[in-house]
């Protein structure tokens, strides 16, 4: 395939001159070839906002960075999602909608220059007349491939599918600041057929997303068969979330052999009234986190965003179920370690016309910190501040426990409040300050228990 070098159409490293004509001249070239690999080689270029074009790979070499402008101008306003709504936005950094097997890859580096974005951001929103730039995103394209390159400073959501399939994401490094609003790692939105793999990911956000559109977008489209392998998540508000953006559906989702650091949240599925669809067929596994406040979360009492703080929301008397109540069911998990626990080990609790169900816990062992900082283990109204809690269970039904063991808690290990068909079987409540019930439950309902304490 041919080689196509941008500075054979203009570019010129290290000079601060603008290199977005030259780039896009050699993707074009590339394109009406038929194919072929636009190349960076080594050196710092300017750029405004790249557009892709099918069968086009873009290299970047070793030594290699495209730092991205801080002018808006350079961002064409298209139309696409924004937080699971169709909007006029500013075109990611790197997109293309429409496109067919299209590469990001290379061992340089993508500088998103994000600090001005989130400057606005923060401190005057209403200047930003669309939402910022994504680092990358693409819509509706097949066969997308993103390896080896490292991306910073990313302005918004750092890497964003959106209809998509047939998706990899492999060896990427995504550093964004802790405090960097919205800075998201990695959500693939509506997409099927989606790898994400031995990725190392440090984010002011989220640190993976799987989202599927809110109840304000027309098209609903499942986002499915994900999997997750092989990833460090540091920092961020969560290692592995879903939702709250799930309209469309997400089902068949892997995540397997991935380590937490600092996450805040471990296993985060979150939604509310309203969004309607269904989370289902999750399998968990072989997963080390460590200072996180809480590693498991399902939380259909979400709050956050337009219309999060309606009675319709936090309401906990039942609703009718219609086609806007979510559901979260067949949620598995297996061999998870969690170490420096602060809030609670597990925070469930479905609708009070929806109950979450058919979860499983296999082979998971927790340890609370011993200088716990309280703190909510879910965004949701009446749940006050918690500190070495074990798991807290609301409205949820066939749940098993099998060989799950919670150290330094206080409380009992499993508070259940309307609980049917809840199994605890081998469980174990260790190293407490002072005896603690491993079972309390509010409502009576029958428990196939069997435990032991120690």
């Amino acid at each position: 395939m041919s080689i196509y070098n941008i500075t054979d159409y203009g570019a010129t490293r290290d000079s601060g001159i603008p290199a977005t004509a030259a780039i896009a001249a050699a993707i074009e070239a590339a394109s009406e070839a038929g194919g072929g690999t636009v190349y960076v080689p080594a050196g710092v270029y300017v750029t405004g906002s790249i557009r892709m074009k099918s069968h086009v790979e873009l290299r970047l070499s070793p030594g290699s960075v495209l730092s991205f402008s801080t002018n808006p101008a350079d961002y064409p306003v298209v139309e696409s999602r924004w937080e699971g709504v169709k909007r006029p936005v500013h075109a990611s950094c790197i997109y293309g909608e429409d496109l067919e097997q299209v590469s990001v890859t290379g061992s340089g580096t993508l500088n998103g220059n994000g600090q001005p974005w989130w400057h606005k951001q923060r401190n005057a929103p209403h200047e930003l007349e669309y939402p910022r730039p994504k680092l990358i995103s693409f819509d509706r394209c097949r066969r997308i491939t993103i390896r080896d390159v490292s991306l910073i400073q990313s302005p918004s959501w750092t890497i964003n599918p959106i209809c998509c399939s047939d998706v990899t994401i492999d060896n990427v490094s995504i550093n964004n600041p802790a405090d960097s609003p919205n800075t998201d790692g990695i959500n693939p939105e509506s997409c099927n057929n989606v790898r994400i793999a031995n990725c190392h990911i440090d984010v002011g956000d989220d640190c993976i997303a799987i989202k599927a559109g809110t109840e304000d977008t027309a098209e609903r489209v499942a986002c499915e068969n994900i999997t997750i392998t092989g990833c460090t998540m540091i920092h961020g508000h969560g290692g592995v979330v879903i939702g709250s953006e799930m309209s469309g559906d997400v089902r068949n989702v892997t995540i397997s052999n991935c380590i937490f650091k600092g996450t805040d949240r471990g296993i985060r599925i979150k939604s509310r009234r309203g969004r309607g669809g269904t989370v289902e067929d999750i399998r968990v596994a072989n997963v080390v986190m460590e200072e996180v406040i809480c590693p498991f979360i399902m939380n259909l009492y979400y709050f956050c965003g337009p219309r999060g703080k309606e009675k319709y929301v936090w309401d906990k008397t039942p609703y009718p179920v219609t086609k806007e109540t979510p559901r979260f069911r067949r949620i598995h998990f297996m061999n998870v370690t969690a170490r420096e626990v602060h809030a609670a080990a597990g925070f469930l609790y479905g609708l009070a016309e929806q109950y979450v169900s058919e979860i499983t816990f296999d082979g998971i062992d927790i340890s609370m910190a011993k200088e716990a900082i309280p703190g909510k283990p879910a965004m949701m109204s009446g749940i006050q501040d918690m500190k070495q809690r074990g798991f807290y269970l609301g409205n949820v039904r066939d749940v098993r426990f099998n060989r799950v063991t919670i150290e330094n808690h206080t409380g009992p290990a499993f508070y259940i409040e309307n609980g049917e068909d809840v199994e605890i079987v081998h469980c174990r409540s260790k190293n407490t300050s002072k005896p603690e019930p491993l079972v309390e439950q509010v409502e009576l309902v029958p428990l196939n228990l069997e435990l032991e304490e120690s």
